[in-house]
């Protein structure tokens, strides 16, 4: 088993790379765009408009409460029909499926950061004068961001790992690739090997990343 899969890296390590490098920029443009869309809608949330509040714990209990996997489709089939002139591809419907899934959960992420924040401080930006935008913007959101920081690199690995549902619409992850391999080798288990290798390799890397960075925002604290 040993020299097949050495056989395999070196025949196909290339590809290999190649779907390591879709799957991270999966991540990538999920997280991004997910924690920009997550951030607006933790501030609707928590803001006093009935309507845009409703609208975000709607958006919000949706995601959440639905498998990725429907979502995925559901977009698949979806963003095509309703944007036919854009002719998407079918890696940006499910990019866009995914940033759609991450931006609820970075929301929620989100909207404890900003609780978590003294409401001294926010009464203290009024009282010199700042508008409710501007004590959000620039009293709020940067501590809230700093104490979620932790939280949003270990969606970053949640979502890394997620994107292995993307491989049901070949859109040339590491899983798809691994599909690729095995049906050009007959081979099942050593393939599975090597991409479990590889999604460990780069989870685990992350998660101490993730633990350096944790150790040294309590040091400034």
């Amino acid at each position: 088993m040993f020299e097949r899969i050495i056989r395999l890296l070196s025949r196909y390590g290339t590809t290999f790379l190649g779907g390591l490098g879709t799957t991270l920029l999966l991540a990538l443009i999920s997280v991004a765009i997910g924690c920009v869309i997550g951030a607006l809608v933790a501030i609707m949330r928590n803001g006093r408009v009935k309507v845009l509040r409703a609208i975000a714990t709607t958006y919000v209990e949706i995601i959440r409460d639905t498998p990725l996997l429907l979502q995925l489709y559901f977009f698949y089939f979806m963003l095509p029909d309703i944007l036919p002139q854009l002719k998407l591809s079918k890696f940006t419907c499910i990019a866009v499926a995914l940033l759609i899934n991450s931006g609820a959960y970075m929301a929620e992420i989100f909207r404890s950061g900003i609780q978590s924040i003294d409401r001294g401080q926010t009464e203290a930006a009024r009282s010199l004068g700042l508008s409710s935008r501007q004590t959000m913007i620039r009293i709020i959101l940067p501590q809230a961001f700093k104490n979620i920081l932790p939280a949003l690199c270990n969606e970053f690995v949640a979502v890394t790992k997620e994107t292995s549902l993307a491989s049901t619409f070949y859109v040339g992850d590491l899983m798809t690739q691994y599909q690729v391999i095995s049906g050009k080798t007959y081979l099942v288990l050593e393939p599975l090997i090597i991409i479990g290798i590889i999604y460990f390799v780069i989870t685990f890397t992350m998660s101490k990343l993730i633990a350096v960075l944790e150790r040294r925002l309590k040091e400034d604290d």
